[in-house]
C-alpha cells in the first residue's frame, strides 16, 4: 500500500550556485486514523494505523530515505529510473538520523522553478511510500489501541506540495497507483484534491483527523451522550419504581396489621367468654320466671326482652317502641317478679315446727294456698297482683 506523509520544509537556504537545501522530517512514530474506506476497510467507520519505532527506525526503512528523488507535487506514478527526469527536481542525501519520533534527511532542490515555487509560499513536504499493513489489532506500550500495524516502509520519494498535512499529519494513497489524496471518492490516480485537518478530542485525547474522519467521531460521540442519558433516565425510572413498590408495601402492610389489631380487639377471652355465659343463661332464666312459655331459643338478649315485655303487656306494648324504652319495661318486670315471694318456699325455708297456740296443718294448708295463688296471677303482671 502507498502513502504520502506531509511535513513542512525546515531550515531551507540557497546556495551559492542557487540551488536550495533543507532538513526534512520525512516519517515519524505513532497512530493516525483513517477511514476504513483509504485503507480497503469499508466495513470499519475509522481505523487507526500505528506506526511503531521498530519499524519507522529500522534499517532498511532509514535506507530507503537516502538518495530519494525531490518532487514538485507527488506524480501519477511510483519515481523509478524511467521517469526520474521527468518528475525529479531535487534529490536527498545519505545522512538520515533519527530524532525523537521523526526520520531527518537533508534534501536539496536544483530546479529554479520549484525553488520559487518553495520562496512563494509552496513551503511543505510530503513524503511518499510504501508498506504492508498488518490488520492485526493491539496495544502500543504507552496504552494507545490500534486496528493495524504500518510494516516493511520504504520511502520512493519527497514532494514540494501546496497543502500538505503539516508535521505529523499523514495521508494515504490508493494501492493501485500514486499520490491520491485518502478522500478521492472516484478514486481517479491523476486528481489531486486538498484536504484539511481537524482536531478532535476523543477520552481527553486531542485526536487530528480529516474533515470526515471529525463527522463520523462527533456522530458517535452524540450517540454514546444520547446512550449515556437514555441510561440515567432508566435508572431514575427504576429507583422511583422501587421507591412507589415500596410505599405501596407500607401501606399494604399498615392495612394488614391495622385488620389484626382489629380481629384481636374481637377475641373474646375465656373470663370474658364465662360472664357472658353467665349473663344470658341469667336473663333466660328471669324471662322464664316472668314469662313461663316465652321462647328464647335463637333469639337476641334484645328479642328476648321484648318477647318478654309482648307476653306480658301485649303485642301493642311493643309496637314501634325504641330498643330503650322496651328494656326499661322489662327492667320494672324483673323488680316485680323480685318483689313476689312465694309463702309455701318460705315456710319451708324457715322450716316447719309445732305451734303450741293453734293446728299446725291448717297453717301448712293456708299456706299452700296462698302459693297456688300466687302463682295463678303471676301472669298478670303488677296490676293484677
Amino acid at each position: 500500500m502507498q502513502f504520502t506523509d506531509a511535513v513542512t520544509v525546515a531550515g531551507t537556504r540557497r546556495r551559492e550556485d542557487g540551488y536550495l537545501v533543507a532538513d526534512a522530517r520525512i516519517a515519524r512514530t505513532g497512530i493516525q486514523t483513517y477511514l476504513g474506506s483509504e485503507v480497503g476497510k469499508p466495513d470499519m467507520s475509522t481505523v487507526r494505523v500505528y506506526r511503531p519505532g521498530s519499524e519507522v527506525f529500522a534499517e532498511d526503512t532509514l535506507k530507503s530515505a537516502a538518495h530519494r528523488p525531490v518532487t514538485n507535487d507527488h506524480p501519477p506514478q511510483m519515481v523509478t529510473s524511467e521517469n526520474w527526469k521527468k518528475f525529479a527536481v531535487g534529490q536527498t542525501s545519505d545522512e538520515i538520523t533519527g530524532e525523537g519520533i521523526f526520520i531527518r534527511v537533508p534534501l536539496m532542490v536544483s530546479d529554479e522553478a520549484t525553488i520559487k515555487d518553495i520562496e512563494a509560499g509552496k513551503q511543505e513536504l510530503s513524503a511518499g511510500y510504501t508498506c504492508d499493513l498488518d490488520f492485526t489489532a493491539g496495544v502500543t506500550p504507552t496504552g494507545d489501541a490500534y486496528d493495524a500495524i504500518q510494516k516493511n516502509i520504504r520511502i520512493n520519494h519527497v514532494a514540494v506540495v501546496q497543502h500538505g498535512r503539516a508535521g505529523s499529519k499523514v495521508r494515504i494513497g490508493d494501492a493501485a497507483a500514486w499520490g491520491i489524496s485518502p478522500f478521492t471518492p472516484d478514486h481517479k490516480p491523476t486528481e489531486e484534491k486538498i484536504m484539511t485537518l481537524k482536531t478532535v478530542t476523543v477520552d481527553g485525547i486531542p485526536v487530528e483527523v480529516t474533515d470526515q474522519g471529525a463527522v463520523v467521531i462527533g456522530t458517535l460521540q452524540t450517540r454514546l451522550a444520547d446512550a449515556n442519558t437514555k441510561l440515567a433516565d432508566a435508572e431514575k425510572a427504576h429507583q422511583a419504581a422501587l421507591a412507589a413498590k415500596d410505599a405501596s408495601h407500607a401501606k399494604e402492610m399498615a392495612a394488614k396489621d391495622a385488620e389484626i389489631d382489629a380481629l384481636k380487639a374481637k377475641v373474646v377471652s375465656d373470663a370474658d367468654l364465662d360472664k357472658r355465659v353467665q349473663a344470658r343463661a341469667d336473663l333466660v332464666s328471669v324471662a322464664k320466671s316472668i314469662a313461663k312459655d316465652v321462647k328464647t331459643e335463637g333469639l337476641t338478649d334484645a328479642a328476648i326482652r321484648k318477647a318478654v315485655v309482648a307476653a306480658k303487656f301485649g303485642d301493642a306494648a311493643v309496637a314501634d317502641k325504641a330498643d330503650a324504652y322496651i328494656d326499661a319495661r322489662f327492667d320494672i318486670l324483673v323488680e316485680d317478679a323480685k318483689k313476689t315471694v312465694d309463702p309455701f318456699a318460705r315456710a319451708v325455708a324457715d322450716g316447719l315446727h309445732q305451734n303450741d297456740g293453734g293446728d299446725y296443718r291448717a297453717q301448712a294448708e293456708k299456706a299452700k294456698q296462698e302459693r297456688n295463688r300466687s302463682l295463678a296471677d303471676a301472669w298478670k303482671g303488677t296490676d293484677a297482683a
